[in-house]
C-alpha cells in the first residue's frame, strides 16, 4: 500500500508534478455513498483518493443539509452507517443533548451537518481527499483522469474509479451507457420529468432577536409567488398553542419546525420530537415546503426536465431559482410569522456559485446555506441487471409469505417508501421495466429489503463502480434507495468490491458476491433479512448464518415470522424471529447436502474438512463458508449458476 500523503504534501505534490499520480481507487464525489467506499477501501488497505466538489464529506447528509435521517426500517442500522451513528449520538451525548429530534417523533437519527462532516472527515483519515475539487474528463483506456482543483487541473491514474457523485456526472465521462430519467442514453428524452430538488437551509433561533446582518430588508425577486406557496405550508398560529398537527396544512412554525429537528449545539438544553418539546426546538433544517419547482410547476408540469441533469447551464440556472425561493422563505418567517429565526451562522461559511449576483444584504445569508441542493434524482448506470420495484417488493415479501425471497447476493439492507417527489404522471415512468405510477402502491415495499450486488456494476467496463444513488435500477427502485442511510450501505459494498478487486487484480464483475459478503459480515454489516433467536448479532456464527440464509445452504429450524403490511405502516402485530438451530447436532446427510450446495454456488470442487460425529449446526456452517471463502474461481460463471440453482428453488416453492 502506498503510504498516504498529508494534505499538505499531496497540494505540494500537485502543485509540482507534471506526471499523473496514481491511487488505488478514485471516488468521484464524497457524499454519503463515496465517503463510505472511501473508509471501507482504505480500512482494507487500498490507496484511495476521495475528489469532492465542496468543503464538506457526506453530500446530502451534510452539504445538502439533508441531516435528519430517512429510514423506516431498524435492519439496515449496521456497518459503516451504525459506527457513523455510533459517533454522532457520542458526540452528543458528550453535552447531555437528544439526537432524536425529527419527524414529531423520538426513534428517529439527527444531527448538525458540521458535527456529520466532522464525525465522517474523522472516519475517512486514512483516504486523501481534494476538495473544492472535481473530475472533468475520463480516460477509460489509459484509466486516467483529469481533475479541476483550486490549484489547477492535474491528472491522476487510477485502477477502480467509482462515481459518488450527486448527479452521476461522471459516468458518460467514462463513456458508458446510463438511464436518465424514463430513458437510456444515448437516446435521452431532455424532456421527460424526474423529481424536484430542495435547497435546503438549516435555521436556528435568535432568542435576543436576530442579527441585522441576518435579517434582510427586502424580498428577493417572486416574493409574492413564494410567500403564497408558504401560506399553504406554514402559517401563523393555525392551530393554537398546543394544537398544532403536522398532518393538517398550513401547519403552526413550531410543527413545522419539529419535523426536520436537529441538536442544537449552540444552545443550553436538550430535546426532542415529542409533541411538548416542540415549542422548545432552536434547530432545524427546511425541507418542506420549498422543493423546487415545486408548486411553482415546470411549464405546467410538476418536476424537473430530464435536461436539468444533462444540459448544465440549465442546471445552474434551476439551482438558483431553488436557492432563492428558500432564501425567501427566510423572509416570510421575519416578516409574514413574526418569528426570531435565520439561517445558522454556525454551520455554512462559503457563498455557493448560485448567489454570486444577490443583494449584498443576502450575500451575507447565503453564504450561510449549504453549498449544494438536496438532489434527488441523478443518471444511474446501465448494468446486467436492473433493479425495479417488482423486485424491491418481492423481496421484502421473505417470511411474509412463508417464503425464502432473499438475494444470493444481497450487500446491504434498506427501507423505505417508494418515494417519488413529483415527476410521477404514468408518462414519466419506465414502461418497460414494468412500472407505472400505479406501481407505487402496488409494489410499495411490506418491509425491509435487500440490495443486489450487482446493481453496482455497469454491463459495459471492467474498472468502473457505482455508489450513491446512481446505481442500476429504476426510477422508482431510486424513490427508495436514495436515502442517506442505505446510500452509506451501498457506498460501503462498493468500496469492498473495488478494494477486493485491486488487492487480487480481478475484474470486480470477476468476484463473487460471497467474497464481498465475507468482508462486509467482518465488517459488522448485516444484509440477510432473516432473524434468528439463537443467533443474535454478535454471536460468533452471525455472519456465517447470513450467508448460508442467503445461499439456502440448509434450512433452519424455523423461519421468521413477520407481518404483512406495507413499510409505510408501522406495524401493530409483534415480529417473531425465526430459529437456526445453531447449537443442535447436524447430521451427515444435511452436512453432505450442504457442501454440496456450496460447490453448486462457487462452481468448483471445495476443500472441505470431513464430517465430524456431534458436530453442531453452526460449526457446520462455518466449516463450509470458511472453504468457500478460500476458493477462487470463475465468478462470472459461478454467479450465473448459483442463480439459476435458486431461481429452481423458488420456482419448486411455487408449485407447491
Amino acid at each position: 500500500m502506498r503510504k498516504k500523503l498529508s494534505a499538505l504534501a499531496l497540494i505540494f505534490f500537485l502543485a509540482v508534478s507534471s506526471r499523473a499520480f496514481a491511487y488505488d481507487i478514485i471516488i468521484a464525489g464524497g457524499g454519503t455513498g463515496g465517503t463510505s467506499a472511501a473508509i471501507q477501501a482504505a480500512r482494507m488497505g487500498a490507496s484511495v483518493l476521495i475528489v469532492e466538489p465542496t468543503g464538506m464529506l457526506g453530500g446530502q447528509a451534510t452539504a445538502a443539509g439533508v441531516s435528519t435521517m430517512d429510514d423506516m426500517s431498524r435492519l439496515n442500522d449496521s456497518g459503516l452507517y451504525r459506527e457513523f451513528i455510533g459517533r454522532v449520538r457520542e458526540h452528543y451525548g458528550a453535552m447531555k443533548k437528544s439526537i432524536a429530534t425529527a419527524y414529531w417523533k423520538t426513534n428517529w437519527k439527527a444531527f448538525e451537518p458540521l458535527a456529520g462532516h466532522k464525525i465522517l472527515l474523522e472516519m475517512a483519515a486514512s483516504a486523501d481527499i481534494l476538495f473544492h475539487s472535481e473530475v472533468v474528463s475520463v480516460d477509460s483506456k489509459n484509466n486516467t483522469l483529469t481533475v479541476k482543483t483550486p490549484e489547477g487541473q492535474k491528472d491522476f491514474g487510477f485502477k477502480i474509479l467509482i462515481d459518488a457523485t450527486e448527479y452521476g456526472d461522471v459516468i458518460p465521462m467514462a463513456g458508458l451507457r446510463y438511464r436518465s430519467g424514463n430513458s437510456i442514453s444515448p437516446d435521452i428524452n431532455q424532456d421527460s420529468m424526474i423529481q424536484d430538488i430542495t435547497w435546503v437551509a438549516v435555521i436556528r433561533k435568535y432568542p435576543e432577536g436576530v442579527p441585522d446582518r441576518l435579517k434582510p430588508k427586502s424580498p428577493l425577486p417572486d416574493y409574492e409567488r413564494a410567500r403564497k406557496n408558504y401560506l399553504a405550508y406554514v402559517s401563523k398560529n393555525k392551530f393554537g398553542a398546543g394544537k398544532e398537527s403536522p398532518f393538517k396544512l398550513p401547519a403552526e412554525f413550531s410543527a413545522h419546525n419539529a419535523y426536520r429537528a436537529v441538536p442544537d449545539s449552540y444552545s443550553p438544553g436538550s430535546y426532542t420530537g415529542a409533541r411538548a418539546d416542540w415549542k422548545r426546538i432552536t434547530k432545524t433544517g427546511v425541507n418542506w415546503g420549498n422543493d423546487y419547482p415545486g408548486q411553482y410547476k415546470w411549464k405546467g408540469r410538476y418536476g424537473l426536465p430530464v435536461a436539468y441533469l444533462e444540459d448544465k447551464k440549465l442546471r445552474d440556472e434551476v439551482n438558483r431559482e431553488a436557492l432563492i425561493k428558500t432564501l425567501n422563505f427566510i423572509y416570510y418567517i421575519q416578516n409574514e410569522l413574526g418569528e426570531s429565526w435565520s439561517v445558522d451562522e454556525n454551520e455554512y461559511n462559503e457563498l455557493p456559485d448560485e448567489a454570486e449576483d444577490l443583494p449584498d444584504e443576502w450575500k451575507e445569508i447565503a453564504k450561510h446555506m449549504p453549498p449544494i441542493p438536496y438532489v434527488r434524482e441523478c443518471r444511474r448506470i446501465l448494468g446486467d441487471y436492473t433493479y425495479n420495484a417488482k423486485a424491491i417488493f418481492e423481496n421484502s415479501m421473505s417470511y411474509r409469505d412463508g417464503k425464502n425471497h432473499e438475494l444470493y447476493d444481497a450487500i446491504a439492507i434498506g427501507g423505505y417508501i417508494l418515494d417519488l417527489h413529483t415527476g410521477d404522471d404514468d408518462d414519466d415512468f419506465e414502461h418497460e421495466l414494468g412500472e407505472w405510477q400505479s406501481s407505487m402502491r402496488t409494489h410499495e415495499p411490506a418491509g425491509a429489503f435487500q440490495v443486489p450486488m450487482r446493481i453496482l456494476i455497469p454491463s459495459s467496463s471492467d474498472n468502473f463502480l457505482a455508489a450513491e444513488k446512481n446505481l442500476s435500477m429504476s426510477r422508482l427502485a431510486s424513490g427508495a434507495l436514495r436515502l442517506q442511510p442505505i446510500t452509506m450501505m451501498t457506498g460501503q459494498a462498493a468500496g469492498a468490491l473495488a478494494a477486493l478487486s485491486v488487492s487480487w487484480d480481478i475484474k470486480p464483475r470477476k468476484i463473487h458476491p460471497l467474497y464481498v459478503q465475507k468482508v462486509l459480515a467482518d465488517s459488522g454489516v448485516r444484509f440477510s433479512l432473516a432473524e434468528y433467536s439463537d443467533v443474535p448479532e454478535g454471536h460468533k456464527y452471525y455472519g456465517d448464518v447470513q450467508i448460508a440464509t442467503l445461499y439456502r445452504l440448509i434450512e433452519p429450524m424455523e423461519y421468521p415470522d413477520y407481518p404483512k403490511q406495507r413499510i409505510s405502516s408501522p406495524s401493530k402485530y409483534k415480529i417473531v424471529s425465526g430459529r437456526f438451530g445453531v447449537n443442535r447436532k447436524i447430521a451427515r446427510k444435511d452436512f453432505d447436502k450442504m457442501a454440496e450446495l456450496a460447490e453448486v454456488a462457487m462452481s468448483r470442487k471445495l476443500n472441505i474438512p470431513e464430517f465430524q460425529a456431534g458436530m453442531t449446526k453452526g460449526e457446520a456452517v462455518k466449516i463450509v463458508i470458511e472453504a468457500m471463502n478460500a476458493s477462487l474461481s470463475d465468478t462470472k460463471t459461478a454467479e450465473h449458476r448459483v442463480e439459476k440453482f435458486i431461481t429452481g428453488i423458488d420456482s419448486q416453492d411455487s408449485e407447491q
